[in-house]
């Protein structure tokens, strides 16, 4: 029987973490200081989305107790809960969460769009990031199998917090109203859009690699032939299929319609350029957000190599 919320509050953190991490790194790569805040209000994203990472790490706390002790989630299982935080890894990945989540909550409201904070917000999400890890299958190994499968897993989740927080720092870009679109602005996009292919390689690079890992690991050479006939193999398959598509846009963006959005500027005719661009990064996105539902149910699944 799926459960819902447990599913739904690990979708809810992996989407605000990730956006949380790769969205303080796109600022720094893909943005100049005095673009930082103009250009897409930095500061109240990442502050609200540390502050919700801190609130849904708090009611998957709480969730994780009441399954784990068999009880209601209200009143909240006291008992449960200090069990959990005390016993590790999983209790100590969320204390060290939170105690990021708190970091990158004050450097970003410091930050004002200098490198030296957003740098330390980025860093302590990415370790808030890293901590979802242990939530899930990555840490079901143990010795030298283990450390492996949890630095691939680890990987993974960073790598794919760069391509959300991109997809999400672009897309705030290229949804500003119409009168706020000016020459400079459509210049500042273009150089983003442009900045982000040189990295967006390397993260499909990460992904790949990490995902052949944990793929290996979690399904066993000798299950693979048999993954359409299970659940668990039904949905990495189509964890695999909107992936593809992802690979397939994120090149038709770079490829095609970020050169034909550079055309389209010079000569000052950009509205259907514009337009290919958004619709292009929305469908991409709704893919991402598709696979991350993928990941967060199947982390509540048992995979094939376990046996059971």
């Amino acid at each position: 029987m799926l459960d819902w919320p447990t599913v739904a509050i690990r979708l809810a953190l992996y989407l605000v973490l990730a956006a949380l991490f790769g969205l303080s790194a796109f600022s720094l790569y893909g943005l100049r200081l005095g673009e930082r805040d103009d250009a897409i209000a930095l500061r109240p994203w990442l502050t609200a989305s540390a502050a919700l990472g801190l609130l849904l790490s708090a009611v998957g706390l709480i969730l994780m107790a009441s399954a784990m002790a068999g009880s209601a989630f209200w009143p909240i299982d006291q008992a449960a809960v200090a069990a959990l935080l005390g016993g590790p890894p999983v209790g100590t990945a969320w204390k060290v969460r939170m105690v990021a989540l708190v970091i990158a909550v004050g450097a970003a409201l410091l930050a004002r769009g200098r490198a030296s904070w957003l740098a330390i917000a980025m860093i302590a999400a990415a370790a808030a990031l890293a901590t979802l890890a242990w939530n899930g299958h990555g840490a079901m190994d143990e010795g030298s199998t283990g450390w492996l499968h949890l630095g691939a897993d680890i990987l993974h989740l960073l790598g794919g917090g760069i391509w959300v927080g991109a997809l999400f720092g672009l897309l705030l870009l290229l949804t500003r109203r119409t009168e706020e679109i000016d020459a400079a602005h459509l210049r500042l996009t273009h150089r983003a859009l442009h900045g982000f292919g040189a990295v967006g390689t390397l993260v499909v690079v990460t992904l790949v690699v990490t995902g052949l890992i944990n793929s290996w690991l979690l399904v066993g050479p000798a299950n693979f032939a048999a993954l359409g006939t299970t659940l668990y193999g039904l949905l990495l398959l189509a964890k695999l299929v909107l992936f593809a598509a992802m690979l397939g846009l994120a090149s038709l963006n770079r490829f095609r319609l970020t050169p034909a959005f550079e055309r389209s500027i010079a000569m000052n005719d950009h509205g259907g350029a514009l337009t290919a661009l958004r619709v292009s990064l929305a469908v991409e996105t709704a893919c991402v957000i598709g696979i991350l539902a993928l990941v967060a149910w199947l982390g509540t699944l048992a995979p094939p190599a376990s046996g059971m």
